[in-house]
């Protein structure tokens, strides 16, 4: 009797890289020397015909993409998705002395770390030529080559509370969106403000002395407070006085990059309290009490005022201020990890 062989065929490409100790790579900008660090379950430069889809994971306030970058990862394998998918975190390192003391290699950049910061397309330290969102065109056009990922197919760039904010913002300004030949969405996980396209703001119940503030009512209009919170339409929390990045982006074209982006934004159920680096500026209460009520306002604003057709909001039951709870949440799943 002839035996029967079966041949198991050998992996061609290596399995996601999952630790942060390792799976990490230096951005380079332009010819140089200044670099900002990413981590990466797949190489920047190594050609892989198995990635159709990637997620960029932008980190909050602390700056820790290494956390991030193992959320992202348990999301992924909640999907089943580590084997298609490149997982990708930038590290907006910064540090000034002003509550941001990261350490910082050789060459790296030194992002800016509060007011104009990172998170609204900020200009680096040092470097005048260099913003934020400049570095987040970089690693765009990287995942775009064809020669290194022949099939992807989809971009999804995602950020949670300051994360969020830079995804919105740099949303609604990016250069690259219709140029890369590769589909692009954006997931904005409840950040504490967002860029106003005019000078309206939510209207909300009268309050009671138990509830300062009642619910949101559906409508915007002229912000009521405009003399006592003179800097409520500035940038980044309107259009006023930009710089960085969108100061040379005209308001008409802002405005039509944001209704037009498919743009989802995922609000946590329990995202309700003032914590977590809560902004209770005059500008950011402008637009609700809480992040919840920011954001449902936010997207209300967009798609009745602005005809934002590819804008939604999906609230994730039972999570609060949390990342991983948002983005390993049954379904922010399909979400981040579009099918191709």
């Amino acid at each position: 009797m002839r035996a029967i062989l079966f041949f198991l065929p050998v992996a061609a490409y290596a399995a996601a890289c999952t630790s942060t100790s390792t799976c990490t790579e230096w951005l380079t900008f332009g010819n140089g020397p200044a670099r900002s660090l990413v981590y990466t379950t797949y190489p920047l430069d190594t050609k892989n015909e198995h990635i159709t889809r990637a997620l960029v994971m932008v980190h909050g306030a602390g700056r820790d993409a290494d956390n991030y970058f193992r959320t992202a990862i348990a999301a992924a394998f909640l999907a089943d998705a580590l084997d298609d998918t490149i997982v990708v975190a930038p590290r907006f390192a910064s540090n000034e002395g002003r509550g941001c003391a990261d350490k910082l290699d050789t060459n790296e950049v030194n992002w800016p770390c509060g007011g104009d910061s990172w998170r609204s397309g900020g200009v680096a330290n040092g470097n005048k030529e260099l913003t934020s969102f400049d570095f987040t065109d970089t690693l765009l056009r990287k995942l775009a080559d064809k020669s290194v990922f022949p099939n992807l197919k989809t971009i999804v760039i995602a950020g949670h509370s300051a994360g969020g904010q830079f995804v919105t913002r740099y949303q609604m300004a990016n250069k690259t969106h219709d140029s890369l030949g590769v589909k692009i969405d954006y997931v904005v996980s409840n950040p504490s403000s967002y860029a106003y396209l005019d000078a309206a703001r939510p209207i909300f119940e009268a309050g009671t002395a138990t509830r300062p503030v009642g619910d949101f009512t559906g409508q915007v209009g002229p912000f009521r407070d405009g003399r006592g919170c003179t800097t409520y339409d500035n940038w980044p929390y309107g259009m006023k006085g930009r710089s960085g990045y969108t100061a040379s982006i005209p308001d008409d074209l802002l405005k039509k990059q944001l209704a037009a982006r498919p743009t989802i934004y995922l609000l946590g159920e329990l995202d309700i309290l003032p914590l977590g680096g809560f902004d209770s500026s005059c500008p950011a209460m402008a637009q609700g009490p809480t992040r919840l009520a920011r954001g449902q306002a936010f997207v209300r604003y967009v798609n009745a005022k602005y005809a934002a057709k590819e804008h939604k909001a999906v609230v994730i039951p039972l999570c609060g201020h949390n990342a991983r709870c948002m983005f390993t949440a049954e379904p922010a799943l399909p979400i981040l990890f579009p099918k191709n």
